[in-house]
């Protein structure tokens, strides 16, 4: 019996079932929660639904599928210590120097042209893109230190916590596994990580941006490497949203970090695959914790 347990758990089709039903039912939860605060169309009730829906499409799910089928299941997921302090700096540090090249596929991505035969889904895509940056707006025009700090856990931890956890405690290392190959497990979960968010105009400044956490947890063995750095992305935006709204910057938020200088770039480039060959240099020097 205690084999058969075993064999269970280990059983993708069974893991993958788990991990639906308790998606399911996340999601039906967290999806009546969010239209329940949506009435009124008041901005505070719609930062929690936001939040709650969040934590359990992102967060729970991949936490129930571990404790199911896994003795660790906290340890198994990812968070694990980092096998050197410098991978935490070197995160922190990849985000802010990566930004002009995110910035030039942001650009890239934004003038694809879908051509005449497929208007009405561009149409479409661009509406979905509007929504969506109307209501981030809407989020990040807050007066107070207290509801940048909101805005700090809604928009940014929140989501780095669930995201990381779905995408790259889960997916990525359950692919590595499966095909043993850690490049093309990195490249298939930050696929799925930009496509999860349906805004294409989004796509390839969102997959890079996947890869190079996919890239840092691996190195670095832990979860807490690419939360610290999703949280920082994301934090920046939400920080420089609120400086811009408070009138102490006329930074777009969109923007920041954008330029055109083909040197900057360059440099951008040369910096951030720099970092990441540290990484890996870190990571073959102390041994990835497993």
């Amino acid at each position: 019996m205690d084999e058969f347990k075993k064999n269970m758990k280990e059983s993708t089709g069974f893991r993958v079932f788990i991990y639906l039903i308790a998606l399911l039912v996340c999601s039906l939860i967290g999806g009546a929660i969010s239209f329940f605060l949506a009435e009124g169309n008041n901005i505070d009730k719609l930062k929690l639904g936001q939040a709650i829906s969040s934590a359990l499409i992102f967060i729970a799910p991949p936490l129930i599928l571990y404790a199911f089928t896994r003795s660790q299941p906290i340890r198994e997921i990812g968070f694990r210590k980092y096998n050197s302090a410098w991978m935490l700096l070197i995160g922190v540090a990849l985000m802010f120097v990566s930004l002009p090249l995110t910035n030039l596929l942001t650009s890239w991505n934004e003038k694809m042209d879908f051509g005449t035969m497929f208007e009405a889904l561009e149409a479409m895509l661009k509406q979905m893109e509007e929504t969506a940056a109307d209501f981030t707006e809407r989020m990040l025009q807050v007066d107070t230190i207290g509801g940048l700090l909101v805005n700090l856990l809604v928009i940014a931890l929140i989501p780095a916590i669930g995201e990381e956890l779905t995408f790259r405690g889960m997916l990525q290392q359950s692919l590595t596994k499966r095909i043993n190959n850690v490049h093309v497990a990195v490249l298939i979960s930050a696929f799925i990580f930009s496509f999860i968010h349906l805004q294409f105009y989004g796509f390839l400044p969102r997959m890079f941006l996947g890869m190079i956490l996919g890239y840092m947890f691996y190195y670095s063995g832990s979860l807490w490497t690419s939360i610290l750095m999703h949280f920082v992305n994301n934090g920046a935006a939400v920080v420089v949203g609120y400086l811009e709204h408070k009138g102490l910057t006329n930074v777009d938020y969109e923007h920041f970090g954008e330029t055109s200088n083909i040197w900057l770039l360059l440099l951008s480039l040369v910096f951030t695959v720099g970092l990441i060959v540290l990484s890996n240099k870190i990571n073959i020097k102390y041994g990835r914790k497993q």
